[in-house]
């Protein structure tokens, strides 16, 4: 059988700044589903929605522009063939890495708000 030229894969916050791609863990290696076809792709993404995980865009991408960047995150690849039933495992990763080196914005301390809420009412 040819390999499909077009997969599909779950993202998270799709076009977004903070997107991420849904990976699941075999042994020490991240792997990212690539699905066949969209159906199956739906289907495991209702899956992850029933337990309780971000709502996930299924998104139709090359075959070769995925496996490359698999290779360039250090991720290994799957290709789900149609008809599969793929099962989400039974446990998740609380704390997601899609973006390791993003800081998070530092909340204001509440004396600085004080202030400048001090400073914004000196104007009225």
């Amino acid at each position: 059988m040819m390999a499909p030229k077009q997969v599909y894969v779950l993202l998270f916050n799709a076009r977004t700044e903070n997107e991420g791609i849904h990976t699941i863990q075999i042994g020490d290696k991240q792997t990212v589903l690539m699905f066949e076809k969209e159906d199956d792709a739906t289907r495991f993404a209702l899956l992850l929605e029933a337990q309780d995980f971000p709502t996930p865009t299924v998104e139709a991408i090359d075959l070769e522009e995925i496996e490359e960047f698999c290779q360039s995150a250090g991720y290994d690849s799957e290709l789900v063939s149609e008809g599969m039933l793929a099962m989400p495992p039974e446990t998740n990763l609380e704390k997601t890495d899609w973006q390791p080196d993003v800081k998070k914005t530092e909340e204001p301390e509440i004396s600085d708000l004080d202030r400048i809420r001090r400073q914004l009412e000196n104007l009225l």
